[in-house]
């Protein structure tokens, strides 16, 4: 038989670390025999905690500061660009004002952009307004180049001197320079003008002309042929032989080559120069501040039937309407090389008479009634007034206001400018 063995009690022992469960809580945070322990951090750790509490607090406060300081500049960056928007406006605006009065009246409009700070006040900037600005009255750049105050004078040297010339014939740099204004009516701006653009075009192009003189004379040659070429009422227009014979002597008493001013003449021939028309498009600026305006009676031209009409009297210029709040005339009469007188007429009182001393028909325009513009067909235009002493005023006044074509006149005295000089240089 198998013995019987008594159970004999056994002993078994633990790690320490199991008999100690503390001692696990300080190696793990969670247990998965004994659940979480409990930490107890020691002092400096504590100190630690406490230390990176402030600070956090600290960058916390940083941040919400930042905040504040980035949403206050970006507010007031904004309110910059508003500033500088409506700033740009306003100027725009002023600006826009300052044409609209130049083109009303050439010098109070600069003054006011110069004034206003848009403009320098140095006949450079002034010039380069006049040349470059878009939608400026070509009248109105003409009659500001041609006044004589030394301002004036050196601002239409900077003008003249922003076009190029080099390498042009005398007709393409005339048809340049013209476009850019208008020429005023009154002889001694034109004198000035052509001057400048004389010393400018012998500067671009030197050896071409012997004398800023003969550019002058022939510059001047040249309009008055493009006028006799293209211009209707001129029934005997110049030849070529008529304009070799107008420039002789002009070069320093000797005479152009023919093949030069064949090449001139054939050019206007071909192509007239193209007038600039006023940007505004717009009569109204003329009729400001008028010589003379009234209701007279007209005698018709085909129909010898007498209507009334509002007259205005400017610029050399008489205009007629049919009421005085017409925005354009239904006539226009250049008075240039015309002449007025009183006359007698059995049907009508105190009438008096615009005509032209050499028999010829007045070049004058009127509008139908669709708005085409006809050429006038009148050699002479009869006027009636309401009393003697109106009549009187307007004689006067028209008479005041008629001017000859000032282009002879002024050629005239360069040729013999130029005759002077060679009998001088030969004593």
């Amino acid at each position: 038989m198998f013995p019987v063995l008594s159970p004999t009690p056994q002993t078994f022992s633990l790690p320490h670390s199991f008999s100690n469960p503390s001692n696990m809580g300080c190696r793990r945070k969670d247990s998965f025999l004994w659940g979480k322990a409990s930490i107890n951090p020691s002092s400096m750790e504590r100190r630690e905690i406490g230390t990176m509490k402030f600070h956090k607090r600290d960058l916390l406060d940083d941040i919400q500061k930042l905040r504040l300081e980035i949403n206050s500049v970006i507010t007031e960056l904004h309110s910059i660009d508003v500033d500088e928007e409506n700033k740009i406006f306003v100027r725009n605006k002023m600006f826009l004002c300052g044409k609209k009065k130049f083109n009303m009246d050439p010098k109070k409009g600069i003054k006011y952009l110069v004034d206003h700070n848009l403009l320098e006040w140095v006949p450079e900037a002034v010039a380069e307004f006049l040349y470059k600005e878009e939608g400026l009255n070509k009248t109105a750049i003409g009659n500001i180049l041609g006044e004589r105050e030394e301002m004036y004078l050196d601002t239409l040297k900077a003008f003249v001197d922003l076009h190029e010339f080099s390498d042009l014939n005398l007709v393409q740099a005339l048809r340049q320079f013209l476009w850019s204004f208008r020429l005023p009516g009154e002889a001694q701006k034109i004198d000035r003008m052509m001057e400048a653009f004389a010393a400018r075009y012998c500067d671009c192009n030197s050896g071409v002309f012997q004398s800023t003189d003969t550019c002058y004379i022939l510059s001047f040659a040249i309009i008055m042929l493009n006028t006799s070429l293209h211009n209707p009422n001129v029934k005997d227009k110049p030849t070529l032989e008529h304009f070799f014979s107008m420039n002789r002597g002009i070069n320093n008493g000797g005479d152009l080559p023919n093949d030069l001013l064949m090449k001139l003449y054939e050019s206007i021939r071909n192509e007239p120069f193209k007038i600039p028309e006023d940007d505004g498009n717009d009569l109204t600026h003329t009729f400001f501040n008028p010589d003379r305006e009234g209701w007279l009676l007209k005698m018709g031209g085909r129909v010898k039937s007498w209507r009334r009409r509002w007259f205005i009297l400017t610029n050399s210029c008489l205009y007629y309407f049919v009421f005085t709040t017409d925005k354009d005339p239904i006539g226009i009469i250049p008075l240039e090389n015309l002449s007025v007188r009183e006359v007698p007429d059995s049907n009508k009182q105190y009438c008096l008479e615009i005509y032209n001393p050499r028999g010829q028909k007045i070049k004058a325009c009127k509008t139908k009634n669709g708005g085409k513009v006809v050429e006038g067909k009148h050699q002479s235009y009869r006027i009636s007034a309401a009393t003697a002493e109106e009549r009187d005023e307007w004689i006067r006044s028209i008479r005041a206001s008629i001017t000859k074509d000032p282009f002879f006149d002024l050629v005239e005295l360069r040729k013999r400018k130029i005759l002077n000089n060679n009998s001088a240089s030969q004593d």
